[in-house]
């Protein structure tokens, strides 16, 4: 049986990025990950640190959301003098598409919501009409009525920070342990032994970021980790010269000068795979957005499953009957990865999640499951 100080369950972005963060504090930690078999967002997702439009019914996921994409500069450097690896981080803002002009007045409704009930570090952003958003973006097809755009935003070559956290984690003495698949958990009084595909781990701290794995992980520390998978398909061009200046949520342009087209979401459980509806769709709004795009060879298609929680925010936890014990749940592995870094691995260090996250905690879905319940009594009864 292998030992080490803390034991994270999961090695995608979520999990690589706490296990980095923890190992810059000392002490000796295991990253345990299934393996390429993983049903794995991070290796699918659209790249983007995502500021504006979060925090809807939940301003304080809003500033977090913010504040990792304020520390996503030093947070890209310092990997970068670590391990060389350049993430291909930039921060040239971003713009949101609306295609109709009930889209665009939706737009401005949420963004004027959020500016007014934003903490202290602020939400800025500017509505853009047809012309002003022509000028950021050459070439941009002339039905589309306007968006928005916030400074904020920016993008990064997801697999290439895939790789520089865990080549950082190695660096620190940390270790890497994929192709074990956790089948149970045993927790005592002063440790945690995680049962694997492939032998026992113990360890005497414990983070379970495992994605939809946290589902059934997350009871057996006493914890809830009530999340589900929501696909999101992509479709990637052929190469071209850099022709997309800033990333919009709708169409980016990779630094290889590939263009990724998505933005789908579907509710089908576990499905993975790409569909043609699906693709034909966001082929057709990609032709609108950008008229150059109806002549660009496809040369790549995926599907991939995000981790939601029912409200679509972040859930952090600590276990109430295992102090060392916590869940992270979140399907912003990308824009989050610098907080989770930078910040979460470090309270996770000193034992104690602070009172400004304590609303990411799933005690909030507690009333309306109890609500659930009631109806369900009623009508059984």
């Amino acid at each position: 049986m292998r030992n080490f100080d803390t034991l994270v369950v999961g090695g995608g972005l979520v999990g690589s990025a706490i296990a980095y963060g923890i190992a810059r504090r000392g002490g000796s930690v295991a990253l345990i990950d299934e393996g390429d078999v993983a049903v794995r967002a991070s290796r699918g997702n659209f790249a983007l640190v995502w500021v504006q439009g979060k925090g809807d019914g939940m301003p304080r996921y809003g500033a977090w959301t913010r504040r990792s994409a304020d520390l996503w500069p030093d947070f890209a450097g310092a990997l970068m003098d670590r391990t060389g690896i350049d993430v291909l981080y930039e921060r040239p803002g971003g713009i949101w598409l609306c295609f109709d002009e009930d889209e665009m007045a939706e737009r401005q409704g949420l963004m004027a919501r959020l500016k007014a009930k934003a903490e202290p570090s602020g939400y800025d952003y500017e509505m853009l009409d047809q012309g002003a958003m022509s000028r950021m973006l050459p070439g941009l097809g002339p039905d589309l009525p306007g968006g928005s755009y916030c400074p904020h935003d920016g993008h990064c070559g997801s697999l290439h920070l895939f790789r520089a956290l865990h080549a950082a984690l190695l660096g620190l003495g940390g270790r890497y342990l994929p192709d074990r698949r956790v089948t149970d958990i045993r927790a005592r009084a002063d440790s945690f032994t995680v049962i694997t595909s492939r032998g026992e781990i113990q360890g005497g701290r414990l983070v379970l970021a495992a994605g939809h794995a946290n589902a059934w992980l997350a009871p057996k520390i006493g914890l809830r980790a009530p999340v589900k998978p929501e696909r999101g398909q992509v479709l990637v061009t052929e190469r071209f010269e850099p022709l997309i200046p800033l990333p919009t949520s709708h169409v980016r342009q990779s630094h290889e000068g590939t263009i990724m087209i998505g933005d789908s979401h579907e509710d089908v459980e576990f499905d993975d795979r790409s569909t043609v509806q699906a693709m034909a769709h966001m082929a057709d709004r990609a032709r609108r957005i950008f008229p150059f795009l109806a002549r660009a060879r496809i040369v790549r298609a995926w599907g991939c499953l995000r981790i939601m929680p029912p409200d679509g925010f972040a859930i952090y936890d600590r276990s109430p009957d295992h102090p060392n014990a916590y869940t992270v749940s979140c399907h912003s592995g990308v824009t989050l990865a610098a907080v989770h870094a930078e910040k979460l691995a470090g309270w996770i260090c000193d034992g104690a999640l602070p009172d400004e996250i304590a609303c990411f905690s799933a005690k909030r879905f507690a009333p309306a499951e109890a609500a659930r319940q009631r109806r369900t009594d009623a009508h059984v009864l």
